[in-house]
């Protein structure tokens, strides 16, 4: 982690313009109480009115003087803070993105939002208007005893004590309040991951009338949070009236005691007034001493937390010399592979597999079986605890991650679109590289260009946060659509059509088959989306429990076969239960594809004739007509 040091450092000069912008409208401020003795003990005391014109002058130059010093380290700190905030915010972002997905598996998003925006919000107070008045607080108090002791000493000794009783209360004070900001930055994060989970599954909590239980989920940590705020100003509170009594006590012991001196000619009362304007002038430090000191321990506490999260680092490392493949080809081989995450089971085990480049695997295994994680091993998401990972017969973890996952794109399980334009959402990764024509080109062999065309705004709708707006299978469609535009030598497609109608399904399918070029793995649960694979993988508790092309599972009589079994109907060897063409021997003499035709166009003749009982319902056929 860069240190808090570091950002100061560079922008070092503006840093000393400021602080030198300070030190001269402090300074002058200091001026004010020695022209002040001057006009008492001159002018009114000596009667000497020719100077009074020069002490009027003084006084018009000072405050000119303060209004533009006091503008520009004003300007210069905040400037410098704004830019500081902006660095750290960026680098922070920066690393928050290089860690591995093991990191986000087990941290919340909302907590990660409150170290990028709230927590660094506290340094950048701390950074800026907090430490320009911290530093001003300083040498002012500092510079305003050298004056009153040069005034009178013995007079000095008040204010001086005053100050050590309420730095002593500071310290205190921001001992206790440290621990407190601790917590609230905690309860920040808590509550801001309630939050963010509430509103982005606003639909799920409707869709299962969970309101009342959110609402007080979130009360909770809305109440504890409202709890170590009080905490945190009760502190706040208890110290505070102390210095607020001494900045007003500190005047008054001002006046008696100055007076006395004065009476016995120890001081003239020009420089009793000025000795009595300094203690007015230090009283605002004691005021904002117990205010700054609480921002202080805010911004202190919410560095540790920042440190916590450089603390991390990528479990998924790249070599320092990686090996850069030409072109791309797209073989893909597991060599013995097996993973496990930390302090879990065994996720994959002994996993071997080739691809040739061009070629097509099909995955299939029930829920949990280890699918996914192939995918997410070959793209190096984690890294795999045995065995070896080929891309072209390069060990991927000799690869830089950018041209391993540039190389793979990827239809995911959970479609996640922007909150942007379905053209900028097809162009993701490649924004800069994709024109209009190869969009559009994408889409139509997503099937996605029929409802696209049909909106107002075509490509250029802007879709809500996650897709909210689209249905589940036009969300699967764009992002199917936003793979086949980036013609990346591998393409992954994860259960990526489990929202579609087997029609479009089937018009997608023929779509990847012409890929010629494109190595393809297609994990379904479907048997139509994986059976002209080249071959095809049933996982099984994370291991392979069959392979082989689809005809040669069939034959196997295995877990493919039982789920050829339950999808097409077939009961004890029997043909599906379905009313197809047969030949005389009682065999069906249609294909697999012809079948899921068949399906389709039973599908829509059922749905035609509920849309026509629709009709009729609602012309009354129900109510004003019987049927017999």
């Amino acid at each position: 982690m860069k240190k808090i040091s570091s950002y100061i450092w560079d922008y070092k000069f503006t840093y000393l313009g400021a602080i030198a912008s300070l030190l001269i409208a402090v300074t002058l401020d200091m001026l004010a109480p020695r022209l002040t003795a001057k006009v008492v003990d001159d002018v009114i005391v000596g009667g000497n009115m020719g100077e009074l014109k020069f002490l009027l002058l003084g006084f018009l130059g000072i405050g000119l003087g303060r209004c533009i010093f006091q503008y520009l380290k004003e300007y210069t700190f905040d400037k410098n803070g704004a830019r500081i905030s902006g660095d750290m915010r960026r680098d922070l972002f920066r690393h928050i993105q290089s860690l591995s997905a093991d990191f986000f598996d087990r941290t919340n998003t909302g907590e990660l939002m409150a170290r990028v925006k709230e927590d660094i919000d506290h340094i950048w107070d701390a950074v800026g208007y907090v430490g320009m008045l911290l530093i001003e607080v300083f040498y002012h108090t500092g510079i305003i005893l050298v004056c009153m002791y040069m005034l009178n000493w013995k007079l000095a000794l008040i204010p001086t004590a005053a100050m050590l009783l309420c730095g002593s209360i500071a310290v205190i004070m921001e001992r206790k309040l440290g621990g407190v900001y601790e917590e609230i930055s905690e309860e920040n994060a808590a509550l801001n991951t309630v939050a963010e989970e509430n509103l982005a599954g606003v639909r799920t909590v409707k869709a299962f009338a969970r309101e009342g239980f959110e609402i007080d989920k979130f009360l909770s940590h809305n109440k504890r949070y409202y709890d170590l705020n009080m905490a945190q100003s009760k502190v706040f509170v208890r110290y505070y009236p102390f210095f607020t009594v001494v900045s007003k006590v500190l005047p008054l012991l001002t006046i008696l005691v100055g007076g006395k001196f004065v009476i016995n000619g120890e001081m003239s009362l020009g420089q009793m007034t000025a000795f009595v304007e300094y203690s007015m002038n230090i009283v605002w430090p004691m005021e904002m001493l117990g205010w700054l000191t609480n921002s202080f321990s805010s911004a202190v506490a919410s560095n540790k937390k920042i440190k916590k999260i450089y603390e991390e680092k990528p479990t998924v490392k790249e070599v320092t010399d990686p090996v850069r493949i030409e072109k791309v080809q797209g073989k893909i081989c597991f060599d013995h592979v097996s993973f496990h995450k930390a302090d879990q089971h065994e996720i994959l085990h002994d996993i071997s597999f080739t691809v040739e480049a061009g070629k097509t695997l099909g995955i299939m295994g029930t829920t949990g079986a280890g699918k996914t994680s192939i995918i997410q091993l070959l793209q190096r998401m984690y890294d795999a605890t045995d065995g070896t990972i080929y891309l072209d017969d390069v060990d991927i973890r000799q690869l830089s991650l950018e041209q391993l996952r540039t190389s793979v794109s990827y239809v995911m399980q959970d479609v996640f679109l922007f909150s942007d334009t379905i053209n900028e959402n097809i162009k993701l990764g490649k924004r800069y590289y994709l024109d209009f024509r190869t969009v559009r080109k994408a889409s139509t062999d997503a099937q996605a260009s029929e409802f696209i065309e049909r909106m107002e705004e075509q490509y250029d709708t802007v879709i809500g946060e996650r897709g909210v707006g689209l249905s589940g299978g036009q969300k699967q469609r764009i992002s199917i659509a936003r793979a086949l535009a980036k013609r990346d030598p591998i393409l992954v497609l994860d259960d990526s059509t489990s929202a579609l109608d087997m029609e479009t399904e089937q018009m997608i399918q023929q779509t990847l088959r012409t890929l010629d070029n494109t190595t393809k793995i297609i994990i379904a649960h479907r048997i139509s989306a994986v059976r002209h694979a080249d071959e095809i993988l049933v996982l099984e508790g994370g291991s392979i429990a069959e392979r082989g092309t689809h005809e040669e599972l069939l034959a196997k009589k295995g877990l493919y076969y039982e789920t050829y079994e339950s999808q097409y109907g077939a009961v004890s060897g029997k043909e599906p239960v379905i009313n197809e063409p047969e030949n005389r021997a009682g065999q069906s003499m249609i294909s697999v594809e012809e079948r899921v035709d068949y399906i389709s166009q039973k599908e829509r003749t059922r749905k035609e004739r509920e849309e026509a009982d629709n009709r009729l319902s609602q012309e009354g056929g129900c109510n004003g007509l019987q049927f017999v």
